[in-house]
Parts: C-alpha cells; sequence; structure tokens
C-alpha cells in the first residue's frame, strides 16, 4: 500500500502541475484580476525612494512604531478605519531590486504540488471507500479545504478581486480532481468495510 500511495502522489503531483502550468499559461486563468500599475516609472520610482526595505506592506498604517502596544494599536484604530473608509487601501509585497528565480520558484512549485498531492493521498489510504467516484470525492473536498483556506480570507480582509479569487480557488480545485482521479485509480480501499452503506 506504501508505495502505491507513493506513486499516486508522485504522479498526481506532476498532473497537478501540469495542470497549474496549463491554467496559468495556456489559459487566462493566471492573468485574471491582475493589472499593471499605470504611470509604472514614477509611482516605482516615490516607491523605490520611500520603501528600501522588501517586505509585505499594508496601507493605511497605524502609523506607530513596530513595538507599539496593543492600546496604542486600539487607540488609533478609529483613524486608521477612517482613512480606509475614505481613501486607498491595499497590501503591496515589494521587492527594491527585482531577484527573479525562475527555476528556484518552478521546483518549488512543483515539489509543492507533489507534497500536496502525497498529503491527499496519504489521507485517501486511511480511509474505507469502495468506489471510484467516492475515493475522487474525498480528494476533491480535500482540494475545496485547501482553495479556501487562505484564498477567501485574502479576498475577505485584505480585499482580493473576486474574479481573481475565483480563478485561483478554481485552478486549486480542478487540481485536486486530477490528484483524485489518479489516486483513486491506484489506491485501493483498505480491508474492511467500507465507511458507510455504499461508499
Amino acid at each position: 500500500m506504501a508505495k502505491r500511495v507513493l506513486l499516486a502522489g508522485i504522479l498526481g503531483g506532476i498532473a497537478m502541475f501540469v495542470w497549474n502550468f496549463v491554467a496559468h499559461d495556456l489559459l487566462p486563468l493566471g492573468e485574471i484580476g491582475l493589472r499593471e500599475i499605470p504611470n509604472e516609472a514614477a509611482v516605482l520610482a516615490t516607491m523605490h525612494a520611500n520603501m528600501p526595505e522588501p517586505g509585505l506592506y499594508i496601507f493605511p498604517g497605524f502609523g506607530l512604531p513596530a513595538d507599539a502596544t496593543r492600546a496604542q494599536k486600539e487607540a488609533a484604530m478609529p483613524e486608521v478605519q477612517r482613512k480606509a473608509a475614505s481613501g486607498p487601501q491595499g497590501v503591496i509585497v515589494y521587492h527594491p531590486i527585482g531577484n527573479s528565480q525562475f527555476m528556484r520558484q518552478l521546483l518549488t512549485e512543483g515539489g509543492t504540488n507533489i507534497l500536496q498531492a502525497l498529503i491527499a493521498v496519504f489521507l485517501l489510504a486511511q480511509v474505507r471507500l469502495k468506489r471510484f467516484s467516492s475515493r475522487v470525492g474525498f480528494v476533491t473536498l480535500i482540494g475545496i479545504g485547501a482553495a479556501i483556506t487562505t484564498n477567501i480570507s485574502y479576498w475577505n480582509w485584505y480585499g482580493f478581486p473576486g474574479n481573481y479569487t475565483a480563478g485561483y480557488v478554481f485552478t486549486l480545485v480542478v487540481g485536486y480532481i486530477v490528484v483524485g482521479v489518479i489516486a483513486a485509480a491506484i489506491v485501493k480501499s483498505k480491508e474492511g468495510k467500507a465507511v458507510g452503506e455504499g461508499a
């Protein structure tokens, strides 16, 4: 069983990686909700002059030092909320000096896809589901959980565009369906009674 789990996880992860390539490079899913900055040169010059450190920036900010107390943050919250209600707000991932490492990023993505698939297949191997469709459905539910875990929170709290969020949720869920089909074909039910009648 362990060999089948490993095989299904690796093949499923590779298939998920290929699907992600299709979704991002051959379909428009990877660009939904993204826009380029108008007058980019001027905006970047201002950012470069005022944001020397790389990081994840949020605005409007509290305007407090990094070691501010909880009480200080609570006192500043009404002003932050006023600014957010009447002015721009957002999140910026910023690197003042570009550091493109495409091959490392590609390998990290591929490794992550294989790890995701291995976890899903390992969980599938722990349950007793006889039907192929039930096994695919089980892995798909894992994918739905994974897809909404951060994407919905980012949409809710940080204002990520709805179409961007929907595109990424869809891409992840389809990836897990692909993993589920491969896993269901390779990893059979454990010995014993199935979980639930007709499962």
